[in-house]
């Protein structure tokens, strides 16, 4: 991004303006942030830097944005060169309450990651349940309307309880809090940090709805019809139909992943998701035509209308999203076309193990999912045409 595109603006304290957002009017005066840049970036983000006082040319990235409480200490620190991030000025949390529990079981999580024992999404799924935990108000006795965070880290199962109820509006969700709540206490229990898992006797009914809805053949002729050969769009949906790709591995797919076997061209990668295993998957012709059609080639296949590799996969799910709204289909998503892929493999005779290798599934009973609907479509078939010399 050149200095052209770059916004130097003047910003309310982020105090007011949260007021305002609110409707709420008050008198407090604006506070000016002199040398501020928002820049917005192809993911849709905002980009935050300041020019550090006298040195117009340096610039520090700020790690948080206006709507942080600590943003104007941190941007004061940017302004003197000193590069600073929330947890160098926060308060550490007192040892033996859940806030402190939840941030020693996350830099747990994060040290995995680091290793290669975790994936960096199931981090990121629980570094997001982690204010809605803390801001919990207490229900209990002398700590009632008292956050959890600074109360003792064994939380009452009843709370726990209450909390699983009014979470069970978005079952999926409560499912994954309370999954990370359980793994928590068993974490802290085996370091002995708490003596019990409060969360280990609450029950969370579950059932899946089925998850994102499979795109049918109408869907993927009207999605084709409306974004034609060439655009990135058509790029997007060949990818994801000829890889079955999950999105988190979309993004970073490109050029580096191809290998000739037998002179053919092959894509192999290691999925993101853990658990998975590696795929390797010979490139078709629809998705060659596509690769070979780029007007703009870049280190990634799938690339921003400023020609730049997605920097995350929620970038390129936005971009999608946009991209099946223009085509008026709101409701469908990435996802969908890897379930439809599935589908369509095993109506054309692929076998559970061969869906397991194009999807990189660890387990076959995860892509018998998709032969099995099959299989009974074509029993009820043969069942169905004994029936038919029945002399009615």
């Amino acid at each position: 991004m050149t200095s052209a595109t770059l916004t130097h603006m003047r910003i309310s304290c982020p105090i007011l303006a949260q007021n305002q957002k609110m409707g709420m009017s008050g008198s407090m005066v604006k506070l000016g942030y002199d040398g501020l840049l928002i820049e917005p970036m192809a993911s849709g983000n905002i980009r935050y830097r300041v020019r550090v006082r006298g040195n117009k040319n340096h610039r520090i990235t700020l790690p948080i944005g206006p709507e942080h409480p600590e943003f104007h200490q941190i941007y004061l620190a940017a302004r003197m060169g000193i590069i600073e991030s929330p947890s160098d000025i926060q308060l550490q949390a007192s040892k033996g309450t859940v806030e402190w529990l939840v941030s020693e079981y996350l830099s747990h999580i994060e040290r995995m990651v680091s290793s290669g024992q975790a994936s960096h999404l199931t981090l990121k799924q629980r570094q997001n349940f982690r204010p809605l935990i803390l801001t919990r108000k207490s229900t209990s006795g002398k700590s009632e309307g008292r956050s959890w965070a600074g109360l003792p880290m064994e939380i009452p199962a009843a709370e726990l309880a209450a909390l699983r109820d009014d979470l069970m509006t978005t079952p999926g969700k409560a499912k994954n809090v309370f999954k990370m709540l359980k793994a928590m206490y068993k974490w802290g229990c085996e370091r002995g940090h708490c003596q019990t898992n409060p969360a280990a006797s609450i029950s969370v009914h579950y059932k899946s709805q089925g998850g994102a809805t499979p795109w049918s053949l109408d869907d993927l002729q009207k999605y084709r019809e409306h974004h034609q050969p060439g655009t990135m769009a058509h790029m997007t949906l060949t990818l994801f139909m000829f890889t079955a790709c999950r999105i988190s591995d979309a993004y970073q797919l490109g050029r580096e992943h191809e290998k000739r076997i037998n002179g053919t061209t092959w894509l192999s990668w290691n999925p993101q998701k853990k658990g998975s295993r590696q795929i390797e998957i010979p490139v078709l012709p629809p998705l060659m035509i596509a690769i070979q059609s780029q007007k703009v080639v870049g280190s990634t296949y799938l690339l921003t209308e400023l020609g730049r590799p997605f920097r995350s996969a929620e970038g390129l799910r936005n971009k999608f999203k946009d991209w099946c709204r223009e085509a008026g289909l709101p409701d469908r998503s990435s996802h969908g076309i890897r379930k439809a892929a599935g589908h369509l493999l095993a109506l054309h005779g692929a076998t559970q193990y061969e869906i397991m290798a194009i999807h990189g599934h660890a387990q076959a009973s995860t892509s018998q999912i998709y032969t099995e609907s099959v299989e009974r479509l074509k029993l009820a078939e043969m069942g169905v045409s004994k029936l038919g010399d029945l002399n009615w």
